[in-house]
């Protein structure tokens, strides 16, 4: 606005609030409401009124009629001056500040000084509407504030409640309702902050969810086992060897004059290679392993017929193996066949290794093991324990018992995956090999619980490649994975090569393969993540269950004033600060202090 156009003692809008024109120069000198003088340019000030007015404290509220000249109006334009004669029956600078007023209201009226548009019947009506919901908005918002600061909701609180869970199951990054709230915007403080009021309790497991795993069970149709010509081999004794309980056996062993046989279940016979069912399982990557449940990569009915032992005879994929007292595989004879199944616990095979056939396979699967160890085998042997939910919620915490038929089953799975790697290389099958580079330092060769430790920290993963290398770990110069294809989706993979070759079949190639295991290593990175998350999550809830909870633990390694310490009975590893300075694999006991579960942080006390 010019200069020229303002008088001293007009009143104007200096930032959308009153003030009065003292002195006009360059700059325009105004009073403010708090009496302070500023200068300010002549464009950022609009006049009301020409005035003269003398104090702000004059602009008391003007008395008129404001929805006679709103309907004398509706639909029209006008401007401040015309508008306050009407409403105001006066235009003076009380009522060009209450017609301003009326304005920034913006019910009746919209628009600016020069220019009003007056609203319609139709459009004041949706505006009071729209106000009527906005302050009935704000009240739930202020009764949810005050049911969330006493740590409580209701379930009209639900559409508050949706972005922190969301951010809780790592479905969002943020949170308006936390933000809105002054709170962290953290998957952790969102855990917790669903903790304190009681949406959620200690049993709700985020971590599945925030890794991103599918946690539907697979619902895919699979076709029926084709009509093929198998190896009867059901006159052998196969015994499938398995956890207590288990019913989905993909592995059992047999013995026949002096050959070792190990049979697989015969997945790719109903999955094959780019099959509807193939990308399904692809999709999975692998089945996740949860304290509370397990979401398999396969269908239900894929279990049921191929799951070793659920029938009288079972297909199965047979590896015919001859191996010398040294523990050498000297000939690999790969069929698809029919077996027996007879289903042995652990413990019920680890009675009968003093007998045949179990004595035979023993006395091979240690020469296995003997070999790998002069091959420079690195044994990792810390805690390991199995944590399970049964039906009525209660956590069910068992150690892994490291039985001599353990030994056996896994030497065999071992042998096995030796076996088809000599296969494949020797019928050049495209194939993913797993194996594991030398570690990364020096290794710990002690064998205590910290030397164990130590030595873990230092190894390399292992990785999966089309290109055969030694397996450090395993000590062993060729392995591939391949005894859980019901479980795994490579495992699976080495049998649609294997059957492809049997058959005929075009072979997948080292491309596709390659292509295969980049997919699956992204999906089965985070189902690993979350089942080490969920059994944490769940050990912890454990022992916040038994606040009062007293247990051994083992010093494992110096971390400056504080010792990480190993809970063998939970398979868990917490910081603990203990007064003494105690040698590692001293033994401790512990007391339980505090459980922070959204954190997955537990603390203990040392008792002296």
């Amino acid at each position: 606005m010019p200069a020229t156009d303002l008088k001293a003692n007009a009143l104007i809008l200096y930032k959308q609030k009153p003030a009065i024109v003292q002195t006009i120069d360059k700059k325009v000198s105004v009073k403010l409401a708090d009496g302070q003088t500023i200068s300010v340019r002549p464009k950022d000030v609009v006049l009301l009124h020409p005035g003269p007015i003398q104090s702000l404290g004059a602009l008391n509220k003007a008395e008129g009629d404001i929805e006679t000249a709103w309907e004398l109006l509706a639909g029209e334009t006008t401007t401040l001056p015309e508008l306050a004669e009407l409403a105001f029956d006066e235009y003076t600078p009380a009522t060009a500040w209450a017609t301003w007023e009326l304005l920034v209201d913006g019910l009746y009226f919209s628009g600016d000084i020069d220019t009003i548009q007056v609203h319609t019947a139709v459009s004041v009506e949706e505006i009071k509407a729209a106000r009527k919901a906005k302050e009935a908005e704000e009240a739930q918002w202020q009764a949810f504030v005050e049911r969330f600061e006493q740590n409580s909701f209701i379930p009209e609180d639900e559409p508050y409640l949706e972005d922190i869970v969301a951010l809780a199951n790592g479905e969002r990054s943020n949170s308006r309702t936390l933000k809105n709230l002054g709170q962290t915007e953290t998957p952790e403080n969102a855990h917790a902050v669903l903790l304190n009021i009681n949406y959620w309790d200690e049993t709700v497991n985020p971590y599945p969810a925030r890794m991103g795993v599918n946690l539907d069970l697979p619902d895919f149709a699979l076709p029926q086992l084709p009509d093929e010509e198998r190896r009867d081999l059901t006159h052998l004794a196969a015994y499938a060897i398995d956890d207590e309980g288990s019913t989905d056996a993909d592995d059992a062993l047999s013995w026949e004059n002096g050959r070792f046989w190990i049979h697989i279940a015969d997945v790719a016979a109903l999955i094959p290679a780019n099959s509807p069912a193939d990308v399904e399982a692809r999709n999975r990557g692998a089945n996740l392993y949860l304290p509370e449940t397990t979401i398999t990569m396969l269908p239900e009915s894929a279990t049921d017929i191929l799951a070793l032992g659920r029938e009288d005879i079972s297909p199965a994929l047979s590896l015919g193996l001859n191996v010398t007292p040294d523990g050498d595989v000297e000939q690999v004879e790969v069929v698809p066949s029919w077996i027996r199944v007879t289903k042995l616990s652990y413990s019920q095979a680890n009675e009968m290794l003093d007998q045949a056939p179990f004595i035979d396979m023993v006395k091979i699967t240690n020469g296995f093991k003997a070999r790998r160890q002069v091959n420079g085998e690195i044994n990792i042997d810390l805690p390991e324990v199995r944590i399970r939910l049964d039906e009525e919620g209660h956590i069910n915490i068992r150690p892994i018992l490291p039985l001599p038929s353990r030994n056996l089953v896994r030497e065999a799975m071992l042998m096995a995956g030796e076996a088809v790697a000599q296969y494949a290389l020797l019928h050049d099958i495209p194939i993913p090999f797993t194996s594991q580079g030398e570690p990364k330092r020096s290794v710990d060769t002690q064998e205590t619980p910290s030397g164990m430790f130590a030595r873990r920290r230092a190894m390399n993963r292992s990785q999966q490649t089309t290109k055969v290398d030694k397996h450090t770990g395993l000590g062993m110069e060729q392995y591939v994975q391949c005894t859980s294809p019901l479980r795994r989706y490579l495992d699976l993979v080495v049998h649609q090569q294997l059957r492809a070759h049997l058959t005929g079949a075009p072979l997948l190639e080292a491309s596709e393969i390659t292509e295969r295991i980049g997919f699956v290593r992204a999906i089965t990175g985070n189902l690993r993540r979350a089942e080490r998350l969920s059994n944490k999550h769940w050990v912890l809830v454990y022992l916040q269950r038994r606040p009062q909870w007293q247990g051994e633990g083992v010093i494992i390694e110096k971390r400056g004033k504080r010792d990480l310490v190993l809970i063998p009975e939970l398979e868990l590893e917490t910081e603990v600060y203990i007064q003494d300075d105690l040698p590692l694999d001293t033994a401790v006991t512990l007391q339980l202090t505090q459980i922070q579960l959204p954190l997955q942080e537990s603390h203990f006390t040392a008792i002296t």
